[in-house]
C-alpha cells in the first residue's frame, strides 16, 4: 500500500534546533512495523501532520476514550450501577446490575442489612438475577490464551471482586516442585506441578509457565519457572462469575449468622418481590476515571453493555452495546465511526479497528464543554495511571506534558492524547504502531532502549521543541 503523508502547516522551529524528518523517526521502528500518525493543533484548529491516518488499525485500549464519551452522553453524572436485594415469599433475590466494582465486602454489608431487617432465617432459596446482560461474557476476538488472566476477566452482570483472584507462586532452590498460594477466603481451587529450574535450563528447554482452567473455577499451573528469591504475583480471571458469587454468598451468609439451608441458583425478579436494600457503585465519573487512568477492561466492557441495555431497552450485550455506542457518538457528538469495527468497550478484542483520523475526532470531543471533564481522567506522563512509568515520556521535559490514553496489544503500541509543547500549545496526538515485532536476540533489553521507547521519546521531543518536519532541510 502506498503511504499517505501530508503536512498542512509546518511546525515552527528555532534556528538552533535541528529539523527531525518523520521518516527518521519511522526508521527507528523494526522492519515490518506500520505507523499511523495524526497531529492536530488546537490553537490554529488545523491538522499539522497526518501519516496513514485513514487506515483501520487495532486501537487497543485507546478505544476506551470512545467508551468514555458514549457513557458521558448516555448517562447523567449521578449514574451508578445498582445491586438490589428483594424478598419474594420465602425466597431472597439478588438483582445484580452489572456493577464491575462490586466486592465481597459490599455483599457482606447487604447481608447485614437483611439481618437487621429481621430476616435471620431464609426458609426458601436465594436467586441470583443477572438478566440485565445476556450473551457472551468474553467478546469475539479475545484470544483463548489470555482468558485466564485478570485483564481478560469476563464481562458479566453478576460480577464480584473484579472477577479476579490474586495469588502467588513460590520457588525454592532446595525443592524441584513449586507451590502456589491463594487466600483461603477465595472459593477457587488452584494447584501447581510447575518445576523450578535455572534460567539457563528454562532457556535450553524452551519451557514456560502455563495456566489451565475450567468452568468450575479450578486452575492448574504447569510447565517451568526460573528460581526466584521472591514469590511471583499472579492474577487469575474468574471463569464462572455466577458460581463464584454463589460460593461467596454461601460463605458470607454463614459468617453473618443467617440460617439458610436452601439453594443458591439463578432466577429472575418477579413483580411481587419487595425491595429490602440497595448497594450503589461510585458515580459515573469515578467509574470513568478508573477506566481511563488504570485502563480497567471490566469497567469499560460493563459500561458498554449497560449503554446497549439503556439505548435498546433490552439486556445489554457486546453487540448491541457497540451499535449503541456508534449511534450515540454520531447523534450527540457528530463522531462518525461507521467504518470502524467495534467489538467491545475495552479494546481488548483483536477484531477492533479504527483510524487515526477517527481517534482525532474522539479526542476533539474532549475540548468541548460536554467532554472537558474527561481530560483530567487521562493518565499524565511520569505522574499517574498507565503513563506513570512509560519510559519514553517519564522524564523532563516530557514529564507532565502529555495526557493520553495508552493502548497495547500483541504487535500494537498506541497513544492518543493531548500534548503541551514548550510554547504552551496543545496538540492532539494519535500514534498507532501496528505489526511491531522487534528481533528477539535472546538477551534482556533495557526497557528504556527498546525501539518503541526510542521512537516515542524522539517523537514527543520533536513535538516539544517544534522540530518535526516532513523532509530534512536542503
Amino acid at each position: 500500500m502506498q503511504k499517505r503523508c501530508f503536512i498542512f502547516s509546518f511546525l515552527v522551529y528555532s534556528m538552533n534546533t535541528f529539523a527531525i524528518p518523520i521518516q527518521n523517526l519511522e526508521s527507528m521502528l523494526p522492519a515490518g512495523s506500520q505507523l499511523s500518525l495524526s497531529i492536530y493543533d488546537t490553537s490554529s484548529k488545523k491538522s499539522i501532520l497526518t501519516l496513514d491516518d485513514d487506515i483501520l488499525l487495532p486501537p487497543a485500549s485507546t478505544l476506551k476514550m470512545a467508551t468514555a464519551i458514549a457513557t458521558t452522553l448516555a448517562f447523567p453524572d449521578n449514574f451508578t450501577f445498582k445491586t438490589k436485594v428483594y424478598q419474594s415469599g420465602k425466597n431472597i433475590i439478588f438483582k445484580f446490575g452489572g456493577d464491575p466494582t462490586l466486592t465481597r465486602g459490599n455483599i457482606r454489608k447487604l447481608l447485614q442489612t437483611i439481618k437487621n431487617a429481621g430476616i435471620k432465617n431464609i426458609k426458601g432459596d436465594i436467586l441470583l438475577d443477572g438478566t440485565v446482560f445476556s450473551g457472551y461474557e468474553q467478546a469475539i476476538g479475545w484470544p483463548w490464551d489470555i482468558l485466564g488472566v485478570c485483564y481478560s476477566a469476563p464481562s458479566s452482570a453478576i460480577s464480584l471482586d473484579n472477577n479476579c483472584v490474586q495469588g502467588s507462586i513460590y520457588s525454592d532452590k532446595k525443592k524441584k516442585i513449586t507451590r502456589v498460594f491463594v487466600p483461603q477466603h477465595h472459593p477457587v481451587s488452584i494447584s501447581s506441578d510447575v518445576i523450578a529450574v535455572s534460567k539457563e535450563e528454562q532457556k535450553e528447554g524452551l519451557c514456560e509457565l502455563q495456566l489451565h482452567y475450567s468452568q468450575e473455577n479450578v486452575y492448574k499451573l504447569s510447565g517451568c519457572l526460573a528460581y526466584r528469591n521472591a514469590p511471583l504475583a499472579l492474577q487469575f480471571a474468574i471463569q464462572n462469575p455466577t458460581k463464584y458469587a454463589q460460593d461467596v454468598l454461601r460463605a458470607e451468609i454463614k459468617n453473618a449468622g443467617i440460617r439458610f439451608k436452601g439453594q443458591i441458583k439463578t432466577g429472575q425478579l418477579n413483580k411481587t418481590a419487595k425491595l429490602i436494600t440497595t448497594h450503589s457503585s461510585e458515580p459515573r465519573d469515578a467509574l470513568l476515571k478508573r477506566m481511563l487512568k488504570d485502563s480497567d477492561n471490566l469497567v469499560a466492557d460493563n459500561l458498554m453493555k449497560m449503554i446497549g441495555h439503556h439505548y435498546y431497552k433490552k439486556p445489554g450485550t457486546f453487540s448491541n452495546g457497540a451499535m449503541a455506542m456508534k449511534m450515540i457518538l454520531k447523534e450527540k457528538a457528530g463522531i462518525d465511526l461507521t467504518t470502524a469495527v467495534i467489538t467491545d468497550g475495552s479494546g481488548l478484542s483483536r477484531n477492533n479497528r479504527i483510524t487515526g483520523a477517527q481517534l482525532i475526532e474522539i479526542l476533539s470531543f474532549f475540548y468541548t464543554k460536554k467532554g472537558e471533564h474527561l481530560v483530567s481522567m487521562l493518565p499524565v506522563s511520569g505522574m499517574d495511571g498507565t503513563l506513570k512509568y512509560r519510559h519514553s515520556v517519564r522524564y523532563p521535559p516530557l514529564k507532565e506534558s502529555l495526557k493520553a490514553k495508552t493502548g497495547s496489544l500483541f504487535g500494537s503500541h498506541n497513544l492518543a492524547g493531548i500534548f503541551t509543547n514548550e510554547k504552551g500549545h496543545n496538540l492532539l496526538v494519535v500514534q498507532l504502531v501496528s505489526n511491531y515485532h522487534p528481533l528477539d536476540t535472546g538477551e534482556e533489553i533495557d526497557p528504556s532502549q527498546t525501539p518503541i521507547t526510542r521512537f516515542e521519546k524522539a517523537l514527543f521531543q520533536a513535538l516539544h521543541n517544534s522540530s518535526l518536519t516532513l523532509h530534512s532541510p536542503e
